[in-house]
């Protein structure tokens, strides 16, 4: 079926939600938990609620794919306007865009990699035009120590209300509600809107090399942090064009996963990285398992389920993409029904003297099974999509 014969079919029907607001004491609200129909700001911008809507929808049926910084830069390339090694590779640009805010918190010109964060407002706007989704994670320099986000210093606690360092975090947060207000765009009415945006923090929980990973705060004091960033930029920022993605590196069982889990109330996505158990069809059983329990903890919520960071560094095995990763996905047919997968960046070899990249590019091995993944009934690209940003009454 032809990309534009698979997007006519897909049509929504929704209900608009209700959900629940918080006070600012990072501890569980007193309010009703989020109605199952709809996100967890009930002020959501109408786009930002179809969106969670039609994520989930779409997730019984199709898997988005999408690339970090895919717009920005590629193996061979950098800055230049409408490229992007996934579409010339695979005919189309991704359904998701991947972004970050990685030095937002200091005021800075360019996050770690390097992306002007001018230009990438101007991605972000672009992508959102196309019809794709845009998430955004934040490797937060360490607010104790000025280090980076590697810098596993002792600083959660320091940071709640209350702590020594309180004053600074609400700072990184005002100019990161800022930015995250001035992502504007034409909507599908013609007037001009806030994008939408699933804003992935404090990731990867469940590992020790992050400064909020597990090994470096307690469970509850990680849920107050989450809490009280919630509440900060919803209620009193006014922050309404966000969905909020929870996520852990890999774990062992559903308990694990939700040992962090700040609560219903405060999360829209349920979401796991996995490098670990992607690299080679040996582990495919593992990495299944893992996206069937993500997708039954989430449907039971009501929330979106995704598979928010994978991939293989340079792809050595030319038949990765269908075996391993389309494989797993496959697997069964409950983890089948996660709304997106996203592969890291294609780091400019040029720049970085390595070949550090996650999608094929042209002449890369793995094209010709990129194109077959990317053939696949159940994958979307941004070519494929529906509109996400309407609910069919």
């Amino acid at each position: 079926m032809d990309a534009v014969s698979r997007r006519a079919w897909i049509v929504f029907t929704a209900v608009l939600p209700a959900g629940c607001h918080a006070g600012l004491s990072g501890e569980p609200a007193a309010t009703v938990a989020p109605a199952a129909s709809g996100p967890l700001d009930r002020g959501a911008t109408p786009e930002t609620r179809a969106l969670f809507l039609n994520l989930r929808r779409l997730a019984r049926e199709h898997v988005l794919f999408g690339h970090q910084d895919d717009l920005a830069y590629g193996v061979q390339w950098s800055n230049e306007p409408g490229r992007s090694d996934v579409k010339e590779t695979a005919g189309s640009y991704p359904a998701v865009y991947g972004w970050d805010a990685g030095g937002l918190e200091r005021d800075g010109a360019a996050n770690l990699d390097g992306v002007a964060f001018e230009r990438q407002r101007a991605w972000i706007a672009e992508g959102f035009a196309r019809g794709g989704v845009v998430t955004l994670s934040w490797h937060m320099r360490n607010p104790v120590t000025g280090g980076n986000a590697w810098d596993t210093s002792a600083a959660v606690r320091a940071i709640l209300p209350g702590g020594p360092q309180h004053a600074v975090y609400v700072q990184w947060l005002d100019r990161f509600a800022d930015y995250v207000k001035s992502l504007r765009a034409q909507g599908r009415s013609g007037g001009e809107v806030s994008v939408p945006v699933v804003f992935r923090p404090f990731h990867e929980t469940s590992g020790g090399w992050f400064w909020w990973g597990a090994r470096h705060a307690t469970p509850e004091d990680y849920r107050r942090l989450w809490r009280f960033t919630v509440e900060y930029l919803r209620d009193r920022k006014g922050v309404h064009n966000l969905l909020w993605a929870f996520s852990t590196d890999v774990f062992d069982s559903p308990a694990q996963y939700l040992e962090r889990y700040p609560g219903d109330a405060y999360v829209d996505v349920l979401g796991f990285d996995d490098y670990q158990s992607v690299r080679t069809p040996a582990t495919r059983d593992l990495f299944a398992r893992r996206l069937r329990d993500v997708v039954e903890l989430a449907e039971a919520r009501g929330k979106i389920p995704a598979l928010t960071e994978t991939g293989v560094e340079a792809v050595p095995d030319s038949a990765w993409w269908t075996q391993t990763l389309l494989g797993g996905i496959t697997a069964n047919s409950v983890g089948r029904r996660i709304a997106w997968v996203l592969v890291w960046r294609n780091a400019t070899f040029e720049r970085e003297h390595r070949y550090h990249f996650f999608a094929p590019y042209p002449g890369q091995a793995s094209v010709p099974d990129f194109v077959r993944f990317r053939q696949d009934s159940l994958i979307l690209f941004e070519d494929e999509l529906p509109d996400l940003y309407r609910v069919t009454p």
